[in-house]
């Protein structure tokens, strides 16, 4: 097939992050990999978009860019899709929608030109196909069609993902707002642990003492052992024309066995005692044990109870330390700082928590929770230092509330959330000692 465009959005944040990886995977550069607002624009043949639907850890989706042109209104997207080539993509026996997404854009119905679009697809089937065309399916089509608009052009895409790419398919046992799986490979990337570019992980420990479900551990342990994140799930593209299941088989088997470097036998670290992840829900613990069983990666995971203000470090080399502490509207300190200040245990004990009832006032929220960051800030202090904490929190005071001084932030958004992912270099806590003094003197 010719040379296709293909366009992989991402959060916020994350665009330089989503280029690093594209280049390490394909050694693609310059006009062939260019970082835009919203993700990264790639050229490449369609042998490209299932690699990158395979192992790309950080894209949404990744989409064939078809058509792009200026628009001042529904006729003239009318007219650009239906000079979309659109049989070259699926038959008129099968089925698809159209989703639009839009920033600027003056149309007063975003339904409206959704129609137009379908209506034009349709009606190009119809006249090469002898009146036959393809039905609209909005739960599980087999083509999928996505329009972009700006404030003054359209973009048209195919999906080849169909899911988005943050469900990998391990993660059936998931609590209260589980973190998105790109969201934690960003962070990863983001905190230098693991680097994209060079397609390698650090030979250091790494530590989520908040694990819930244990999302960022599994996605730190399939990096350590080579395991591509679309390994366990099923693509769009498999349903559209271009697809060849023995191509596809032979992407798949040579992404079999590929281990980064620093994963294993570096400095005598193995991925046995690599990734550590604890939680003071026993029953997120389970959760994160069973979804790391599906990814397979339970070899390669030490998963363990325990209160984020108690746990001692997993190892004796200092690594890093990478959380996200449930947040929201309603939240409490519970465990060992939340009894104290007389919140409700909830989802964290120990840690952050949700509080889903309404009986816990605002002010004592902010004060165990300050208390909570001041004592986890005091035992990190204590128990861990040499290693480096990572905490991704939409409250920009958080470092006021650890009382420790951030030497890095770095922006990133948690769905329509902006976040900070702070970094914290921890220390061994200073010891004030004051001489012996005359009597009678201060």
């Amino acid at each position: 097939m010719k040379t296709l465009t293909l366009f992989l959005p991402c959060a916020g944040g994350v665009e330089d992050f989503l280029a690093d990886e594209v280049h390490g995977l394909t050694g693609l550069v310059g006009e062939d990999l260019l970082t835009v607002r919203g993700g990264v624009r790639v050229r490449g043949d369609w042998a490209l978009a299932l690699r990158l639907n395979l192992h790309s850890r950080l894209a949404q989706r990744v989409l064939v860019e078809l058509a792009h042109a200026p628009y001042a209104d529904e006729h003239d997207l009318y007219h650009l899709a239906a000079g979309v080539a659109w049989e070259e993509w699926f038959t008129p026996r099968q089925s698809f929608r159209v989703d639009i997404t839009a920033q600027g854009s003056p149309l007063r119905s975003l339904n409206f030109a959704t129609l137009r679009v379908k209506d034009a697809v349709a009606d190009r089937f119809r006249e090469r196909a002898g009146g036959v065309r393809p039905s609209i399916d909005t739960q599980r089509p087999d083509a999928r069609v996505t329009a972009h608009l700006s404030a003054s052009h359209a973009t048209l895409y195919i999906d080849t993902s169909g899911e988005p790419l943050f469900k990998r398919g391990w993660r059936q046992d998931k609590g209260d707002a589980p973190l998105k799986e790109t969201l934690a490979a960003a962070m990863l990337a983001a905190s230098g642990w693991w680097q994209p570019a060079m397609r390698q992980v650090l030979p250091v420990p790494l530590y989520d003492p908040c694990c819930g479900s244990g999302t960022i551990v599994i996605e730190a342990a399939q990096l350590a052992l080579g395991l591509p994140p679309g390994g366990q799930r099923r693509f769009a593209f498999e349903r559209l024309k271009p697809f060849d299941a023995q191509q596809w088989n032979a992407i798949k088997k040579e992404s079999a066995g590929a281990v980064p470097a620093g994963a294993e036998g570096q400095n005598g670290l193995k991925p046995t005692v690599h990734v550590f992840g604890s939680d003071v829900a026993h029953r997120m613990v389970d959760f994160a044990q069973r979804n790391a069983e599906r990814a397979g990666v339970a070899h390669a995971v030490q998963l363990r109870g325990g209160d984020a203000l108690q746990r001692m470090p997993p190892t004796e080399q200092p690594g890093v330390l990478l959380m996200n502490p449930p947040y929201g509207e309603r939240i409490a300190a519970a465990g060992v700082a939340g009894r104290r200040a007389g919140g409700r245990e909830a989802f964290q004990s120990g840690t952050l928590a949700r509080q889903r009832s309404d009986d816990v006032a605002p002010a004592l929220e902010v004060n165990a929770g300050d208390e909570f960051f001041t004592r986890l800030a005091a035992h990190w202090k204590g128990h861990y230092a040499g290693w480096t904490a990572w905490l991704l929190t939409p409250d920009l005071k958080l470092p006021g509330r650890l009382r420790l001084k951030e030497s890095r932030r770095v922006p990133l958004w948690n769905g329509p959330i902006e976040c900070r992912l702070f970094r914290f270099d921890l220390t061994a806590r200073q010891v004030n000692f004051k001489p012996n003094q005359p009597s009678g003197q201060e």
